[in-house]
């Protein structure tokens, strides 16, 4: 859930540059999610690329593990204001992904979809260019269940948000749909360097 008005000590200069509007930088790495972590078994997970209800691509974990991987490091944004410095995560690009399925992007828009129905639209531009990737790993180890574990969508320069956690699939859309947030306030793209939180946020 989202809370207004969380405040921390004033940054010094160099923080205060790295820092979007409104938000305050944390040492730790707060869990906040709908409910508790589902229980996944990594012999079931799949993760599958769709149009619509048509599925393009589909990995196991085995096959998800050997897809290309890429090492990304830098500060995360969550919506609750606070901002974490010089994080590290492990996974495979959306781009490998697409190419490991020998398809280009059918639709401008998306919608990252989670084990537990939890779903957020992302558009498509933001996924691309090394921007966002299934990240499985955290500073080094396998990522933890609270936070997001085995596999989560990270999109480091939008709200965490839009990181969903427990990842299994993108769904190619039509139109720009609105996800669980989305439909309750949130803005469709979340970009906090413009603080876009909630809806009449420009």
């Amino acid at each position: 859930m989202s809370t207004r008005g969380f405040t921390g000590r004033r940054p010094d200069a160099a923080a205060a540059r790295r820092l979007p509007p409104g938000q305050h930088e944390t040492g730790d790495f707060p869990v906040l999610s709908l409910g508790p972590a589902p229980a996944i078994d990594l012999a079931a997970w799949r993760f599958t690329l769709r149009h619509g209800a048509r599925p393009l691509a589909s990995w196991s974990w085995e096959q998800f593990q050997a897809l290309p991987r890429t090492t990304w490091r830098g500060d995360i944004h969550c919506v609750t204001t606070w901002s974490k410095f010089d994080t590290v995560w492990e996974g495979v690009t959306v781009d490998d992904l697409l190419a490991a399925a020998d398809i280009v992007a059918p639709t401008p828009f998306l919608l990252a979809q989670s084990w537990d129905e939890y779903d957020t639209n992302v558009p498509v531009a933001d996924l691309l260019d090394g921007r966002a990737m299934v990240a499985t790993h955290f500073n080094g180890a396998p990522l933890a269940a609270e936070h997001g574990g085995p596999a989560r969508l990270l999109v480091p320069h939008l709200y965490f948000w839009k990181s969903a956690k427990w990842i299994k699939g993108l769904k190619f859309t039509e139109r720009d749909e609105a996800g669980f947030w989305e439909l309750r306030g949130y803005h469709m793209r979340g970009d906090p360097w413009r603080e876009q939180r909630y809806l009449d946020d420009e």
